[in-house]
């Protein structure tokens, strides 16, 4: 007993003098660094070349080889989405695509989820501004029959009522949930502040009004109209040679018609707002626990040569060390986080700072925006701000090919825009190139705050007198006089919906 009461002793004096010691090793360890180290150069990319093929219909075929894993991503594109909406249908192409997966004419919904649930693999289906895809992503061996599945549900969905009375009512329960969320009501509201009626102005996903007027003949039309094989795309990639991929695309889609009508004329995508002027719009919500204050104004197109000035240009802006969460977060505790977006599309899209607030603080925040827009133009970035922001870019591209599906996204993208699919290799010495004065440059001429709207989503009283000595001619709407289905933004006297 004495020997066991020893021994337990003795670890225990080992114990606390272990302890002791890891205790001083941590107090006399090395202060950590306040800022980080700058980051390691990059690595080049270097994806193999595409192998393309178009078929005798005009549809685009495009293989990326990559054998490391077992897999294969294809995408089929459709090279228009949200923006051949009909002014009075918004949502229709987001519709459309989801209910590609919702039965073809020799499978009803069940079944395509039970025979790619069979050989493990995913699909999936929606739309975007301009465009619209269909996916499907499997083991290697298991990409005849997944090719198969993928063509049957773009080329022949049958729209069944059933389907489409339920996916409305998804599409209604979500704009239901969106509209008393501060956040997403500003970003709608901005899109039709700066682009009014034209097809950038509507949400993509609808409203409660387009998605309830919507029938099925609509989604027919739609569908009958775009999706032909001379307007679209396939991209295969991954663990696939080129030449067997490119009998799979022929097997799969190459009996399909090509229709002898012409493809419908593109709408007009207007770059301002209505009259031109940039317009202080105050949405009022008294129940808003925060006021989400969004900057909006026109930004580039994906083609623009400006193209990765922007980019690296709002990189500055954004993200958790970007310059507007560092002031309106970091520095100042206004916020969870402030962020910006530049959303290149086929025609000139928004550029968007945003933050959500406090009420009361509103009007500051909004100040804010324009402040650090206005410093971006005057003031050119220090090289030691600038490496790590396009570090950033670098870093998330690198990411974004780290899967098949990401590749084969990457790739999908430059051809829709019609650009070279040697860009992907291009891409870090790019942004590389980027200069402290080319932002700077940009920021002035293209980021310039006083063409910029403000829209302030929330509780008006709080915030209103301190935003109209900042901004006159702040127009206000009563959160339930609000339509989001013109640019006016209000309702007719007879009533509209959202």
């Amino acid at each position: 007993m004495k020997s066991q009461t020893k021994k337990a002793r003795a670890l225990l004096f080992a114990l606390v003098c272990s302890v002791g010691v890891s205790a001083q090793t941590t107090s006399s360890s090395p202060v950590p660094q306040e800022t980080p180290p700058p980051p390691a150069a990059p690595r080049a990319v270097n994806v193999p070349k595409p192998v393309e093929q178009t078929l005798k219909n005009g549809l685009r075929v495009i293989v990326i080889e990559d054998h490391d894993m077992p897999l294969i991503s294809a995408q089929l594109l459709v090279k228009n989405g949200g923006e051949i909406d009909p002014p009075t249908l918004s949502g229709l192409a987001d519709m459309t695509a989801s209910l590609l997966t919702k039965g073809t004419k020799t499978r009803k919904a069940p079944e395509i989820a039970q025979e790619i649930e069979a050989l493990g693999g995913t699909l999936n289906s929606g739309a975007g501004w301009d465009a619209s895809r269909a996916s499907v992503n499997v083991m290697s061996a298991k990409i005849s029959p997944a090719m198969t599945i993928l063509a049957d549900i773009v080329r022949n969905p049958v729209f069944t009522n059933e389907e489409i009375e339920r996916l409305r009512q998804q599409y209604l329960d979500s704009l239901s949930v969106a509209m008393n969320d501060p956040g997403t009501l500003a970003n709608w509201v901005a899109a039709r502040v700066v682009f009014a009626d034209s097809p950038y102005g509507h949400p993509v996903s609808g409203t409660t009004k387009s998605i309830s007027q919507i029938k099925r003949e609509d989604f027919v039309k739609l569908h009958d109209s775009y999706y032909r094989p001379d307007n679209a795309v396939l991209v295969i990639g991954g663990d696939i040679k080129a030449a067997d991929a490119l009998k799979l695309a022929e097997t799969a889609f190459g009996d399909w018609a090509k229709p002898t009508a012409p493809l419908p004329a593109a709408n007009a995508v207007k770059k301002t707002n209505q009259n031109g002027k940039p317009r202080v719009v105050v949405v009022d919500m008294p129940a808003a626990g925060q006021a989400a204050v969004v900057l909006a104004r026109t930004g580039i197109s994906r083609k623009d040569p400006d193209f990765f000035r922007g980019i690296v240009t709002n990189a500055v802006l954004t993200g958790y060390s970007g310059r507007l969460n560092q002031e309106i977060r970091i520095k100042r505790g206004l916020s969870y986080g402030a962020r910006s977006s530049l959303d290149a599309r086929r025609e000139t899209g928004p550029f968007v700072a945003s933050a959500q607030t406090k009420n009361p603080s509103g009007a500051e925040v909004a100040s804010l925006l324009v402040n650090e827009l206005t410093r971006l133009s005057n003031e050119p970035v220090k090289d030691a701000e600038l490496v790590p922001r396009k570090a950033v870019l670098i870093g998330g591209f690198g990411q974004a090919l780290e899967t098949t599906n990401g590749l084969v996204g990457q790739i999908a993208a430059l051809a829709l825009h019609g650009l070279s699919l040697d860009q992907i290799n291009k891409y870090i010495g790019n942004v590389q190139a980027i200069m402290p004065a080319d932002v700077q440059k940009f920021a002035a001429s293209r980021l310039d705050p006083k063409g910029a709207n403000i829209i302030i989503v929330g509780n008006a009283k709080d915030f209103l007198p301190e935003l109209q000595k900042r901004y006159p001619g702040v127009e206000v709407i009563a959160a339930p006089d609000l339509d989001l289905n013109n640019a006016s933004l209000r309702k007719a006297a007879t009533g509209a919906s959202n």
